[in-house]
């Protein structure tokens, strides 16, 4: 992930193909062609309580832009993908392949309202930065935000869009079918790709910043996301310890829509406590991205 491989025949611009397949993953897209009919859907309730006292930490200095549970949440996905590569896997035109870059798409909205503009935000997470997860994506989201917020600009995905829904409804239905038939073959335009949040290794959605819980979210048969993941609203919550004690706490809940086709449940099961190892253990993401962590999960 740290470096990006020499391409080979067979390779697409974003991405490697799986050459060392059992033959059952061989067969598994061909038998099972669509994404969408081969989902997983996890739910996760999380002790959050580590996070609110590391959040405290981070923000003891009042920052202009404050740390929040999404930052945290974002950081523990990112290198919980990097020490879990196949889940930055994706099947398209039949084919396994290993994403190349890791990715995040989400949307902003840039004021709490009905009909405020959204913007769609795509962060690429650097492996091999000084940079620790968590500051990385902290500074990249305040500036965005910054930016749509602030000014009239626009996100690159919502230009094209905008562009595209000026065409009759014919010529859109036309482009829709060649650009799906050249990400197939993997020669979608480059600047149309960069701007596909569909595209990306995790698609997030922050209901919690809107008071909504987390809950099943699909995938899509277009672009090359895998992973789905919703991020439930803050609430207090009972857990019990082994001594039968009872403790609240703060805790969310995180919905994990995932293409079963990429990993098998152990691989799902192992990604899961590592997520939550980082959850639990927030200071881990202190630690610069280019390190590489060798913990128990």
């Amino acid at each position: 992930m740290n470096k990006e491989p020499k391409r080979r025949r067979g390779d697409r611009r974003d991405a490697t193909l799986v050459r060392d397949l059992d033959s059952m993953h061989v067969f598994m897209p061909i038998m099972m062609p669509n994404r969408a009919d081969n989902e997983a859907f996890i739910q996760e309730l999380v002790d959050m309580s580590a996070v609110e006292a590391y959040l405290e930490k981070k923000n003891a200095q009042s920052p202009e832009y404050k740390y929040t549970f999404f930052h945290v949440i974002l950081a523990a996905l990112a290198r919980t993908v990097e020490m879990r590569p196949r889940m930055n896997r994706f099947i398209i035109g039949n084919r396994y392949y290993d994403r190349n870059h890791i990715t995040f798409s989400f949307i902003v909205k840039k004021a709490f309202s009905d009909n405020a503009d959204e913007s769609v935000m795509i962060l690429k997470y650097d492996p091999t930065s000084e940079k620790p997860a968590i500051d990385m994506i902290h500074d990249k989201i305040a500036d965005f935000v910054y930016s749509v917020r602030k000014s009239n600009k626009k996100d690159g995905t919502t230009d094209i869009l905008d562009t595209l829904a000026k065409t009759p409804m014919w010529m859109r239905k036309l482009i829709v079918a060649i650009l799906r038939s050249l990400d197939e073959h993997g020669h979608m335009p480059k600047d149309l790709a960069n701007e596909d949040p569909y595209n990306s290794t995790v698609f997030i959605s922050n209901l919690g910043s809107i008071k909504l819980n987390a809950g099943y979210h699909h995938l899509t048969n277009w672009g090359t996301n895998s992973v789905f993941v919703v991020v439930g609203e803050k609430h207090m919550q009972p857990f019990y310890s082994e001594d039968g004690t009872v403790a609240v706490k703060p805790a969310l809940n995180l919905g994990l829509t995932l293409d079963e086709r990429i990993a098998d449940g152990y691989y799902y099961s192992k990604t899961i406590r590592l997520l939550k190892k980082f959850l639990a253990e927030p200071e881990l993401l202190d630690i610069p991205s280019k390190e590489e962590l060798n913990i128990e999960y």
